[in-house]
């Protein structure tokens, strides 16, 4: 057996001794758990470990969904007949295929799931049928055997193949054993929904028993389905949703991951290439892949979209089934973000002890329960398959020491419900004995522990064991053409601390407790020092950027005005950088998906007093805390004043000006909030926030919304909006023209007559973008003065050759009627409800 040798890519070393005293007593816990299962639980599905009994459907409590697994077929039993072989324990193989062929009945009068029945007990008995004509043909066990497993095999498949019966040939999510779907008698039939993996998780089992029978009508039921959901995929994004309708083929579940209700889609169309030899199944594969790793893999995170809008993301936590995920990226032979999220993974569990059902993008648990899931094992497995490095061994052994350590009960392994508190629950899943035991078996062993070699098998979802001999065109395929699926990591990562620099920052990005060096001497700038959060980040700030830098973050300027960032940790200054840089980018995802929570409509800042009279109507964008002015019917009126300091973000020092009065300041700095208390605290009545981005402005950039800084905001009570640099520009002019400025911040446009219309200066003009024969006046239409030149660019305003001298004017605004006022105010008003309209 394996040991733990000296870590090759890593420079430290590990010895844990033989791993044979850790195999050989889990290879008796396995025999023993199969033995606990005959002993408590036979003939039942499953076993009860915390009561040790077996767990008949009917007689125990309803689990919804989850009993459609238990069809009264002895599951358990069937479902871990090859790990028997795996183990070398044939003489009990033996005497476990004689008890199914004597005892378990298929034609129940019970409603299972087709996806269960599938994977578990047709997989299960084809997996026993290869390994049985695998011991028989070595001459010394199973010399009886004619076939018996295939039969029952067949004989289950006939028993599914009604659930195909539908116009799109995908399959009714559930099936009678004995009467099918249709009629009363069944049941069922009556569903109009199944999940993506459920329809797409026939291929390898169907094929195989068509190919093993002779009988095609199997695969081409699988086929079709398969054939069918890769028409109805999002042409845009080429990813499928989580939930299809069986008839119509229309999606039910829009969101699209790698977990939950997808994941072994994905696993059998590249599994299904490799078994069957079709081209066209690896042509699909990549092509969804591609479109995987562009919207759903951030490394080391792998979080769902939707698929008619992939960059939007659908929810901020993830699934313990895209565990699998890595695993099957070594197939693929894309290592690296295979060995990052993995490693995310392995720091979850460690941190948790087992993987929770469901953790956020912090790492915190979403879903508590955990019901002894094998899919981290099994990527666990392929990446020590395809690297060697003994660091999966150290993760193995973490497995099994949990397991032993906390799942471990007298009559079995319990499922834990509550990872956080250690209790467990009365359920032991097939699949535990089914894969668990085979990965982490397979794990340590070495070539000569084997009985067979697996290379010339594939690992079906369920770790069953389907021969490669099975494809129709294997004369055409050899070693070569699967040379790239499992490159050469010392080829691809040729530095030793390679994997290393990858791990370390995701490491301490999980665990946030461990203790961050804090050198107060002879350090770098920018390192060893509290690191930047993200809600302190200002794009605008030099001093933020060379952290970024200094992270390996780059930030990219997008033309609409968003900022975009990237990080690469080979680009950080040190490894604590790096780590830093990942908890940056950890927290503006958070940041960012609390903003798309709740998509707000845009604001109106209305200029109410002379000599506009509500006539200018300002674009603003809405804060998600403060006052709701979409449930004020009359907004809030007040005078404007800009507040010293100008950036908010420290106590005012006008209040005698700021209070009573709407607030303006500039962005940057601090947060939106913490410049809402401050002017809240000078008694402000509202806030307004420019942008100080020169030449921004609401016509070419999306709508802005103001997020709250990851804190409780219900203690700011005032409204606060926010304009981008041109109308913020319009507000800082009239202010400086006319002193007193009374606008109205509302959800919309308020109506207001106008009677009179004096003179507007050519500045403000230009602005406002009015037709300045519409009121403009003789007497101002001088050049700016240079004092108005020198306060503009105080004001960070650059307007080139708009800053020329105006043409002189004849046109008093008295002379223009109030009719035709009202006409275009009416028509700018009628443009702002339009934009409200438009999607956000």
């Amino acid at each position: 057996m394996r040991s733990l040798h000296s870590c090759r890519y890593d420079s430290c070393t590990v010895h844990i001794g033989a791993a044979w005293s850790i195999v050989q007593p889990w290879t008796y816990h396995v025999t023993g758990g199969k033995k606990q299962v005959e002993d408590h639980a036979y003939p039942a599905d499953e076993l009860m470990p915390l009561t040790c009994r077996g767990r008949v459907r009917g007689l125990e409590p309803s689990r919804g969904d989850v009993d459609d697994a238990l069809g009264m077929f002895s599951l358990t039993l069937i479902d871990t007949l090859d790990t028997l072989v795996l183990l070398n324990k044939t003489t009990e193989f033996e005497a476990a295929v004689r008890r199914v062929l004597k005892d378990v009945r298929l034609d129940n009068d019970i409603v299972v799931s087709v996806f269960e029945t599938n994977i578990r007990v047709l997989g299960g008995l084809l997996g026993g049928h290869s390994m049985a004509v695998m011991l028989k043909e070595g001459g010394q066990n199973m010399q009886w055997y004619q076939d018996e497993l295939l039969h029952m095999a067949k004989d289950l498949g006939l028993r599914l193949l009604p659930a195909f019966n539908t116009s799109s040939g995908l399959p009714y999510p559930r099936v009678n054993l004995k009467y099918g779907v249709r009629g009363p008698e069944t049941r069922t039939g009556t569903e109009t929904d199944t999940c993506t993996a459920c329809a797409g998780t026939i291929i390898l089992e169907f094929a195989a028993l068509s190919r093993f029978t002779g009988d095609p009508v199997f695969e081409a039921h699988a086929r079709r389905a398969l054939d069918f959901l890769w028409e109805k995929r999002q042409r845009n994004s080429n990813l499928v949703g989580t939930t299809i309708n069986i008839h119509s083929g229309e999606w039910v579940r829009r969101d699209s991951g790698v977990g939950a209700g997808i994941d072994s889609y994905y696993e059998y169309l590249l599994k299904a290439y490799v078994l069957l030899g079709d081209d066209q199944f690896l042509q699909r594969f990549n092509i969804h892949y591609a479109s995987i790793m562009k919207y759903i893999s951030q490394p080391p995170l792998l979080l769902d979209v939707h698929i008619h809008k992939p960059l939007l993301p659908a929810r901020t936590w993830m699934d313990a089934l895209l565990a699998f995920f890595p695993g099957l990226q070594v197939l693929k032979g894309d290592i690296r973000p295979a060995i990052e999220t993995h490693e995310m993974l392995y720091q979850v569990t460690k941190k948790h002890n087992f993987l929770p059902e469901a953790f956020t993008t912090d790492f915190r648990v979403h879903w508590a329960q955990h019901p002894l899931r094998p899919e981290f094992a099994e990527s666990t497995y392929f990446l020590y398959k395809a690297t060697g490095d003994p660091y999966y061994l150290e993760a193995g052994r973490t497995i099994l020491d949990n397991l032993n350590r906390f799942a471990r009960v007298p009559c079995g392994f319990a499922a834990m419900k509550d990872v956080r508190t250690g209790s467990h629950e009365d359920r032991m899943d097939s699949f535990f004995l089914a894969e668990m035991f085979k990965y982490l078996f397979l794990l340590f062993a070495d070539a000569e522990d084997l009985v067979f070699d697996v290379e010339d098998y594939v690992f079906t979802t369920e770790a069953h064991l389907l021969p490669l001999s099975l494809s129709t065109s294997e004369e055409e395929l050899d070693d070569s053409n699967f040379d790239w699926t499992c490159p050469n990591t010392r080829l691809l990562f040729p530095d030793p601390a390679f994997p290393r620099n990858l791990r370390d920052p995701i490491r301490s990005a999980v665990d946030k407790s461990c203790p961050r060096p804090f050198i107060r001497s002879k350090m770098e700038p920018g390192m060893g020092r509290p690191p930047l959060r993200a809600q302190d980040f200002m794009a605008n700030n030099p001093e933020h950027l060379e952290l970024l830098r200094r992270m390996g973050v780059s930030l990219i300027h997008l033309k609409d005005g968003r900022v975009q960032l990237v990080q690469h940790a080979t680009q950080a200054v040190s490894a604590v950088a790096a780590e830093d840089g990942v908890r940056f980018m950890q927290e503006m995802m958070e940041l960012s998906s609390q903003q798309q929570k709740e998509q707000l409509p845009p604001r109106a800042i209305q200029i109410v007093s002379h000599p506009f009279f509500g006539r200018v109507v300002l674009t603003a964008g809405p804060a998600q805390f403060g006052t709701d002015l979409s449930k004020s019917s009359t907004g809030v009126r007040g005078f404007v004043t800009v507040a010293e300091p100008y950036s908010g973000c420290s106590e005012i020092t006008n209040k005698e000006y700021v209070q009573g009065h709407i607030a303006l300041l500039q962005r940057g700095q601090c947060m939106f909030a913490e410049k809402a208390r401050n002017i809240q605290k000078a008694g402000a009545i509202g806030g307004i926030v420019i942008d100080d981005n020169e030449g921004s402005s609401s016509d070419t950039a999306p709508l802005f919304q103001m997020a709250g800084d990851g804190r409780n905001t219900e203690d700011v009570t005032l409204p606060i909006l926010f304009l981008f640099h041109k109308e913020g520009n319009i507000l800082l002019e009239s202010l400086k023209e006319y002193r007193e400025v009374e606008v109205l911040l509302s959800d919309k446009a308020r109506d207001r007559g106008v009677t009179t219309f004096p003179h507007i200066p050519p500045k403000l003009l230009k602005l406002l973008s009015f037709p300045a024969e519409e009121v403009a006046s003789p007497e101002e239409e001088a050049s700016p003065t240079e004092e108005e030149e020198a306060d503009v660019a105080q004001l960070g305003e650059e307007r080139d050759s708009e800053e020329g001298e105006e043409p002189d004017r004849d046109t008093d605004s008295s002379s223009q009627s109030v009719d035709q006022l009202l006409a275009d105010w009416q028509e700018d008003l009628e443009a702002f409800k339009q934009m409200e309209k438009d999607e956000l």
